[in-house]
C-alpha cells in the first residue's frame, strides 16, 4: 500500500491539475472568461431556472391539425389524379382521420381504386360495392405523424428561443403531445408565448381568378379553392379583406433557405427571403407562366400581400413587404421564418415566472447549507481523526473542486435539487474514509504494526466502500433515467459526486497518508 507506481501518481496528479482548471473559470465573470487564452477551459457551471429565474411553459402541440392538413393534401391530389384519368367522381372528402369517394360509374371504380391506392402509403384502403373507396389512416401512421410532429416542433422551439445557442433552455418531450420549455433568465412569459404562438407556415398561392369571390363569400366556394382574409387590408365596415385562391400550394416556405430584415423602395421594412434550389426552380416557373396576375403570400392563413407577377424572379429570392410591418415585426418574421414553420400550433397549457429575487435567495441559502455543511464535517474529521481527518479534509475539498469541474466541463446546469445532491454528497464524502480509518483502528487494537495496519484497513474495506457507493450511482442513474426536472439535476449531482468522492477518498487520502508513513515511519498511531 505505501509502494505507489508512479503512473498512477502522475494519473491522480493529472485529473486533480485538470479540475482545478475546469473549476476556476467559475470563480470569474464572464469577461474575464472571455477573455482567457483558447487553449484554457472556459466553461462555466449555469443555474437553472429554480436559481437564476426565468419562464416555464408547458406547451401542448395540436397533432390533429397536422393529420387534417395531410388529408387535405390527399384530397387534392386525388381530385388531380382523377381528373387527369377522366373519371368521374363524387362526395370526396375528408374526416377526422380518413378520405372518401364515391365513383359514379362502377365500371371505372377499379381502375380510379388502383390509381388512388398509389397516391400515399401508410393508408388502409377499401372500395365498396357502390363505389366508395375510402383510405383511413392506419394507427401505426397516426403514431408516426404524432411523434414526427412533437419532435419536429422542439426543434422549431429551440431555433426561435434560442437561435444563437447561448441561453441554453430546457425544452423536453413530456407524454405523446406535450413540450416542457424552462428558460432561465426570461422573466417576461409573455416574449415567449408571442414568439411561439405564430405557426409561421409560410405558402405562396396563385388567385382564382375563374371563380366569383362574391359566391365564395356566400358560402359556395368553388372546389380546390379557399377563402383567406387579408391580414392588413380591410372594408368600409373594418372587416378584413378576402381573397380567394387556389388551394394547391405553388411553392412551400419548407423550401425557405434563409430570411432577414430587409427595406422596399419606399424605406418601410420588409423580410428579405431566399429559396432553396428546388424551391428556386418552382418560383421560376410560376412567375414564368404567370406574368401579369398576382400571387398571393400567405403566412398562417392570411394573406400578407398578393403583388402582380411583373416578370420571372430566378435565383429564388424574393421580399415580403405588408403596410403594418414595423422594423421590429419584421425581424420577429424573419427570424420565425429561418427557424422554420411549426408543424402545427402551441397551446399553452401552463405558464409559471420565477423572479430572480427568489432564484438568488436560494442560491444564497444553498451557498450557507453547503458552508456549514462542509464546516461541521470538516471539524468533526478534524477532531476525531486528527492527522488522518485532516487529510480526509484535505482530499474532501478536493471532491468539491473536481463536483465543479465535471458539472462545468458537462455543460451541466445547477438547480436547487442540484445543490441539495452536493450538500448531501459532502456528507458521504467521508463515508469512505470513515471506513478505512474504523478498519485502521480495529487492526490496531489486534496489535497490528502501523504499516500493516493502514495497509489492511485500506485492503478490508476497500469492497465495502465499492458497494455502498455503487448501490447508490444505480439509484441515482435510476432516479435520472425516471425522472424528469427537478428529480434529474438531483440525480446529476448526486452521480457526480460520488465518481469524485470514490477517487478522493481512495486515492487522494491514501497518497497523502502514504507519503507521510513513509517520510516519518511512526512506531505508533493515534486515530
Amino acid at each position: 500500500m505505501l509502494k505507489i507506481e508512479t503512473w498512477k501518481l502522475a494519473v491522480v496528479g493529472i485529473l486533480c491539475a485538470l479540475g482545478f482548471a475546469f473549476a476556476a473559470p467559475n470563480l470569474l465573470s464572464s469577461e474575464a472568461v472571455d477573455g482567457l487564452p483558447g487553449f484554457l477551459p472556459k466553461s462555466q457551471i449555469s443555474l437553472g431556472l429554480d436559481l437564476q429565474g426565468g419562464s416555464h411553459l408547458l406547451l401542448e402541440v395540436e397533432v390533429g391539425v397536422v393529420v387534417k392538413e395531410r388529408l387535405e393534401s390527399l384530397v387534392d391530389s386525388i381530385r388531380t389524379e382523377l381528373r387527369k384519368e377522366r373519371i368521374i367522381y363524387g362526395g370526396l372528402g375528408a374526416t377526422d382521420s380518413a378520405v372518401s369517394v364515391t365513383i359514379k360509374d362502377p365500371a371505372e371504380a377499379q381502375k380510379a381504386y388502383d390509381t388512388i391506392r398509389q397516391l400515399e402509403v401508410g393508408y388502409a384502403s377499401d372500395l365498396a360495392d357502390d363505389g366508395v373507396i375510402t383510405l383511413t389512416l392506419t394507427e401505426q401512421s397516426l403514431k408516426e405523424r404524432r411523434v414526427a410532429a412533437v419532435e419536429q416542433s422542439i426543434e422549431i422551439v429551440r431555433r426561435r428561443i434560442d437561435p444563437q445557442g447561448i441561453k441554453e433552455p430546457t425544452i423536453i418531450r413530456q407524454g405523446d403531445d406535450r413540450i416542457l420549455l424552462q428558460v432561465p433568465g426570461e422573466d417576461d412569459p409573455e416574449k415567449l408565448k408571442k414568439l411561439l404562438g405564430q405557426t409561421a407556415k409560410l405558402t405562396f398561392h396563385l388567385l382564382d381568378e375563374k371563380g366569383s369571390l362574391a359566391d365564395a363569400m356566400a358560402g359556395r366556394v368553388p372546389p380546390g379553392s379557399m377563402l383567406v382574409p387579408s391580414i392588413d387590408e380591410f372594408d368600409n365596415r373594418g372587416a378584413a379583406r378576402m381573397y380567394l385562391l387556389k388551394k394547391r400550394v405553388s411553392v412551400s416556405g419548407d423550401t425557405l433557405v434563409s430570411a432577414s430584415l430587409g427595406f422596399d423602395q419606399s424605406s418601410r421594412p420588409a423580410v428579405n427571403f431566399r429559396l432553396d434550389a428546388v424551391g428556386g426552380k418552382k418560383f421560376a416557373d410560376i412567375t414564368r407562366a404567370n406574368i401579369g396576375k398576382p400571387f398571393a403570400i400567405v403566412l398562417d392563413g392570411k394573406v400578407i400581400s398578393a403583388p402582380t407577377i411583373q416578370g420571372i424572379i430566378p435565383g429564388g429570392s424574393g421580399q415580403i413587404t405588408s403596410g403594418t410591418f414595423t422594423t421590429e415585426s419584421a425581424r420577429e418574421l424573419s427570424l420565425l421564418l429561418s427557424a422554420g414553420a411549426l408543424p402545427a400550433p402551441l397551446t399553452v397549457l401552463e405558464e409559471r415566472s420565477v423572479g430572480p429575487g427568489l432564484g438568488q435567495d436560494s442560491v444564497d441559502a444553498g451557498k450557507v447549507a453547503s458552508m456549514v455543511g462542509l464546516a461541521l464535517v470538516v471539524v468533526f474529521m478534524a477532531i476525531y481523526y486528527g492527522r488522518f481527518g485532516v487529510y480526509a479534509n484535505v482530499a474532501l475539498l478536493m471532491n468539491m473542486v473536481l463536483i465543479v469541474a465535471m458539472l462545468s466541463a458537462f455543460g451541466a446546469t445547477l438547480t436547487l435539487p442540484g445543490i441539495a445532491g452536493i450538500v448531501l454528497t459532502i456528507g458521504m464524502a467521508v463515508d469512505a474514509n470513515v471506513l478505512v480509518f474504523e478498519r485502521i483502528r480495529e487492526e490496531l487494537r489486534t496489535g497490528r504494526g502501523v504499516l500493516s495496519a493502514v495497509d489492511q484497513g485500506y485492503k478490508l474495506a476497500l469492497s465495502t466502500i465499492m458497494d455502498a457507493n455503487i448501490t447508490t450511482l444505480i439509484a441515482a442513474v435510476l432516479l435520472f433515467a425516471f425522472g424528469s426536472g427537478p428529480v434529474q439535476g438531483f440525480a446529476v449531482t448526486l452521480a457526480v459526486g460520488i465518481i469524485s468522492s470514490m477517487f478522493t477518498a481512495i486515492w487522494v487520502t491514501r497518497i497523502l497518508i502514504s507519503t507521510w508513513l513513509r517520510r516519518t515511519r511512526p512506531a505508533t498511531l493515534t486515530i
